[in-house]
């Protein structure tokens, strides 16, 4: 039966809002309102007023920084972080209740932050209040209280920033107001306010300590535990937490071992939005806006972007394959010349990719100045929600840093999963089974430290921050173990990252019984079936894998070739197959030096990635093939206009100068190119070499033809354009007594007026 009766509950975090929503629908109660005390005096203030929205708060200071005078803080207010510090100190100050006018005058400092605050102010949504104009605007309309909240219970709330106590204690006159602190302690100021405590005593849980190796044997030992309570019907997921009272430290550890654990961990905090697949497609559009369009990012962000509805869904399949594999593509002159080649190609096919990557080039070259107006224009869904919220967070100029650092919902039910959470949330909402990491020395408690831009000379700390974080921590590790029903696991490592020991945190005092944890230690019980077979070598030895990796293991020492050392048998068809097919000269010295790499090379075709990025200097293999096509330009340009064999120095100089030209274009606009005045030099020696070449030994006589690039053997080699040869290309090659067909090129052959002399170069 449903229970009638409008009531109001005030809680702190998502996870004790959503619980107390799910207890009300399991008790088919109406009139039921879940509320932080923010929005509750948003709500009695009315009018559509609301709190000031973090993001709100941020767009606002960084549009206020730069125009207003700040005093002492103009020299650093362009530095980065100052916009994230200045968000910070008017949070404090706006949660403590200073009047930063009645106070300008006690110090330059709180003038600069005054002035700042008015900057901010003026450039926030009208709706938008700071917290003491809306508990003042609340208490002018106390008499609404009754009818829009009921009673009112405060629930699972340690601390209440001064700005909002003069407003409860007028609300407690107003309706029924109850603390419900539970086996939590109580703040001392509700003295004298007409407000209900309700007190219990504290829990009494099976408290154990431990200590792991690193924070990421903290995370298996905590997926292990929680496994066990689960799988032997001790707890409910519901029923379990995991906190930290930082968990940067284990957010990464927990992302990948849920998926190995197919276990449901719900992380309160949000995960990471660069961990999700929609949060790697923004990164990958950051790093293009930030440091311009290359082909390797162009190639990232479309594998990101393929599949959403959006322009890159628009191109034709398979696309990449039109991008050239030897040229970073760099620079917008290359991507235009890119376009140009495909549109000149005449398939319909590379038309249709230039026609589709024109509009999507305006956009990826517009940089950091249009990076709203391009993450509108390609990204969709929550890809673009994400992108929004990154642009609002930060500037354009330092959005990797600020996707880095954002969290998004996971998208899991809190309500009926294993929770992973800050230390605050649990003490917020507790539950039956809890385990608490990193209770080292350095992270819990925390260290305090002074606001970064008013110091405690300027404004008492205690006073800015009435709860500082040391405090904090040791009140929420003091509410959890009062309000955790049934069992609390006291976790810590040994070790951090770096390898240096830590120490037992203060609140371990109490605990000197530690249980030691070995990393290479029999689980209890595996939390994955990676873990569980690692537990069990006789049952992983019986698997397919291990069975492999023995046999590969053993025939590494075995003297004998084995299949292993590739060894196949007779006749294998991938082996004829490509015996079968032309020779070049590269495949017959591999064959001959390297059997197993021919096999892989030219029978798995197996190829080693190349990375397309900005060389210093050309190496030895690609000037060569520079010097190769100066050659031949300036070859095909001479034998057009009289023969090599007729030429003089200098027309043989202005053929090369123009070849050179030529074939540094060509180079340019498909591969990679070093610095200008490297890539000068090296044009250079290309053309003096090919020059000497040209002239050295010119011909076989008076008449004599001159060919370059000159095919033999047909397969597997194409007419190059402009190339000229004296017999059919197309004619097989079979070295005699062998067998092999051989193909490929001759790079100059100089033939006599008879055909009687060659001379191959």
């Amino acid at each position: 039966m449903a229970i009638l009766g409008r009531i109001t509950f005030v809680a702190h975090g998502r996870l004790a809002m959503r619980e107390i929503r799910l207890e009300a629908a399991r008790r088919c109660r109406h009139g039921v309102q879940v509320t932080t005390f923010e929005q509750m005096a948003a709500r009695l203030a009315g009018g559509f007023l609301e709190p000031i929205d973090a993001d709100a708060l941020h767009i606002a200071v960084r549009q206020a920084l730069p125009v207003t005078d700040l005093g002492g803080l103009d020299g650093i207010k362009d530095l980065p972080g100052v916009s994230d510090a200045a968000c910070e100190t008017l949070r404090k100050i706006w949660r403590s209740g200073i009047d930063l006018t009645a106070r300008a005058g006690d110090h330059p400092r709180l003038g600069s932050i005054r002035r700042l605050e008015e900057a901010v102010v003026a450039r926030l949504p009208p709706s938008m209040m700071r917290p003491a104009d809306l508990a003042v605007a609340a208490g002018r309309r106390l008499e609404h209280a009754r009818a829009l909240f009921g009673a009112i219970d405060v629930v699972g709330i340690t601390e209440l920033s001064p700005v909002w106590r003069p407003l409860l204690a007028a609300l407690a006159d107003q309706v029924t107001v109850r603390w419900i602190a539970g086996a939590r302690r109580a703040p001392g100021w509700l003295g004298g306010m007409n407000v209900s405590v309700v007190v219990e005593d504290p829990m009494s849980p099976e408290i154990a300590s431990v200590s792991a190796a690193t924070a990421q044997h903290e995370a298996i030992e905590a997926l292990r535990w929680a496994r066990r309570l689960v799988a032997s019907g001790t707890a409910a997921p519901c029923e379990i937490a995991i906190a930290a009272v930082a968990t940067d430290d284990y957010d990464d550890h927990f992302q990948a071992l849920r998926a190995d654990a197919n276990l449901d961990v719900h992380f309160v905090h949000g995960v990471k939005a660069m961990a999700t697949r929609e949060g790697q497609a923004a990164a990958a559009l950051a790093d293009i806006v930030v440091r311009g369009l290359t082909q390797a990012r162009m190639r990232r962000l479309s594998s990101h972007l393929v599949r959403e509805a959006g322009p890159f869904s628009k191109l034709p399949a398979g696309w990449t394959r039109a991008l050239p594999d030897s040229s970073p593509l760099a620079s917008a002159e290359a991507w235009d010349g890119l376009l140009e080649r495909l549109e000149a190609a005449g398939d319909p096919t590379s038309r249709d990719v230039a026609r589709g990557l024109s509009p999507l080039l305006a956009h990826l070259h517009a940089g950091t100045a249009a990076a709203l107006e391009t993450g509108e224009a390609l990204l969709r869904g929550r890809t673009l929600a994400i992108w929004r919220k990154a642009l609002t967070s930060g500037a354009a100029a330092s959005i990797e840093r600020t996707l880095d650092r954002m969290r998004i919902d996971d998208g899991l039910e809190a309500c009926t999963s294993v929770a992973v959470m800050p230390a605050a949330a649990l003490a917020a909402s507790p539950r039956r089974f809890v385990r608490l990491l990193g209770l080292s020395s350095s992270r819990w408690p925390r260290r305090n430290g002074e606001d970064r831009l008013l110091s405690d000379h300027i404004v008492p700390t205690a006073e800015l921050d009435p709860l500082p974080v040391s405090t904090a921590d040791r009140r929420d590790f003091e509410t959890i173990l009062a309000t955790t029903g049934a069992v609390v696991v006291l976790s810590r490592s040994r070790r951090d990252g770096d390898g240096r020991l830590l120490g037992r945190s203060a609140l371990l005092q109490p605990f000197i019984n530690e249980a030691y944890l070995r990393r290479n230690a029999v689980p209890v019980h595996a939390m994955s079936e990676t873990d569980r077979l690692l537990a069990r070598p006789e049952e992983y030895a019986a698997t397919a894998l291990a069975v492999s990796a023995d046999a590969c293991w053993r025939d590494w020492w075995c003297g004998e070739v084995t299949a292993h050392d590739g060894l196949v048998r007779p006749d294998h068809p991938v082996l004829l197959a490509i015996l079968e097919r032309p020779q070049s000269a590269s495949s017959l010295r591999l064959l001959l030096r390297n059997p197993l790499g021919f096999v892989w090379t030219y029978g798995l075709r197996w190829r080693a990635p190349e990375d397309a990025v900005d060389a210093l200097v050309l190496d030895a293999l690609e000037f060569g093939n520079l010097v190769h096509a100066t050659l031949d330009h300036a070859l095909h340009a001479l034998e057009g206009g009289g023969g090599l064999h007729a030429a003089g120095p200098a027309a043989i100089e202005a053929a090369v100068g123009d070849a050179a030209a030529t074939a540094a274009d060509l180079w340019a606009a498909e591969r990679a190119i070093p610095p200008k005045v490297i890539w000068t030099r090296t044009v250079d020696e290309a053309g003096a070499l090919s020059g000497y070449a040209l002239g050295h030994g010119v011909g076989t006589g008076a008449g004599s033809k001159s060919y370059g690039e000159v095919r033999f053997g047909g397969a597997g080699t194409k007419e190059k354009a402009g190339a000229r040869a004296p017999w059919d290309g197309e004619a097989g090659v079979v070295i005699p007594g062998a067998g092999f067909r051989i193909s490929g090129y001759i790079d100059r052959l100089d033939l006599s007026p008879d055909g009687g002399t060659a001379i191959v170069r």
